[in-house]
C-alpha cells in the first residue's frame, strides 16, 4: 500500500519527517505519485483544503492540543497519537470509504471550484456589514430572502461541524466549543452570520439557520455596493471579490470526497 503525506500549507502540527517515521513503520510506502491513500495531518480547515483537491480516499488525522484557539478537529478519525493503530487497521481492511459529494460553486455562471465542506459570502474589512439575497430553488423548494449581517454560510454535512454551527457554540450556558449541530448527508445547510435583519418574502418567518434538500440551486446576491468576499474556493486570505452586479451560484457538484471511516467508529460516523 502507499500513502501520500498531505499536510502542506501553514505550520505542520507534526514534523514531516517523524510522520514519514510512522507511516513507513506501519509498513506503508510513502509516494507521491499513484498513492492509495492520503493521509492528511492538521485541524478542519486542512482538512476542508485537501478534501476539495484530492480524489484518492483520505484518512484525518487530528493532533491533540490544549491551546483553545486550536482546531477541534471534528472531522478526525484518529490522532496523531494513535495513528499507528489506524495504519495497521487500513492495511488489513479494517476501514471503510464514505463518499461526500462535493458542492459546486459559480461566479456569473463561471465555476469557481467545488468545496468538501462549506462555502461563505462574508463582509470584508472595508464594510460593517453586507445587504444581499437569497434566492434558493428546487423540489417543494422556493426560498427568497434578504438579509443585513456579516454574511451567509453554505454548508455540507462535512462542513456542519463548522462556521455553520456557530449558533450552538454561543447560545450554550458556557459558549461550549465542541457544540455543533450535524446536518442530513441529503441536505445542504444556509446560515445567516450575525444577522441584524432578515425577511423571507411571503412568510412571517426570519430564521437564522435552516437546511434545504441537496440538489437544490442556491443563488447569493448583493443589493448594495460594500467589500464582500466569497471564501471556501480558494487558498487565499482574500478570498473572491463579490460586487452587487455579480450572482454566486451553489449547486450539486460533479465530483466526491473519499473519506476513510475507521470501523472502530461504526455506523455513527456514516450516518
Amino acid at each position: 500500500m502507499k500513502a501520500k503525506i498531505l499536510i502542506e500549507g501553514g505550520t505542520p502540527k507534526v514534523p514531516p519527517d517523524e510522520l514519514s517515521r510512522v507511516i513507513q513503520g506501519a509498513g506503508i510506502e510513502i509516494s507521491e505519485y499513484k498513492a492509495d491513500i492520503g493521509i492528511v495531518v492538521g485541524g478542519d480547515g486542512r482538512f476542508s483544503r485537501y478534501g476539495r483537491t484530492e480524489s484518492i480516499p483520505l484518512l484525518f488525522v487530528g493532533v491533540r492540543s490544549r491551546d483553545p484557539t486550536g482546531s477541534r478537529a471534528h472531522l478526525a478519525q484518529t490522532t496523531f497519537d494513535e495513528l499507528p493503530a489506524a495504519l495497521r487497521m487500513i492495511r488489513t481492511g479494517d476501514y471503510l470509504v464514505d463518499e461526500h459529494i462535493r458542492l459546486a460553486v459559480l461566479k456569473n455562471a463561471k465555476p469557481l471550484g467545488e468545496v468538501f465542506t462549506d462555502v461563505y459570502v462574508q463582509r470584508g474589512a472595508e464594510s460593517t456589514c453586507i445587504r444581499y439575497k437569497v434566492r434558493i430553488t428546487g423540489e417543494g423548494v422556493g426560498i427568497d430572502e434578504a438579509a443585513v449581517g456579516d454574511g451567509v454560510v453554505v454548508s455540507t454535512r462535512a462542513g456542519s461541524t463548522g462556521y455553520y454551527s456557530y449558533p450552538d457554540r454561543i447560545k450554550g450556558k458556557w459558549m461550549d466549543p465542541t457544540a455543533f449541530t450535524r446536518i442530513g448527508r441529503d441536505e445542504v445547510g444556509i446560515c445567516h452570520v450575525a444577522p441584524t435583519y432578515t425577511e423571507r418574502s411571503g412568510l412571517n418567518q426570519h430564521p437564522l439557520r435552516y437546511s434545504v434538500p441537496r440538489g437544490s440551486i442556491i443563488k447569493i446576491s448583493l443589493f448594495r455596493e460594500a467589500d464582500a468576499r466569497l471564501y471556501g474556493t480558494t487558498d487565499s486570505r482574500a478570498g473572491v471579490k463579490v460586487v452587487p452586479e455579480d450572482e454566486i451560484t451553489i449547486r450539486n457538484g460533479s465530483q466526491s470526497t473519499k473519506v476513510i471511516v475507521l470501523k472502530k467508529a461504526g455506523k455513527e460516523a456514516l450516518a
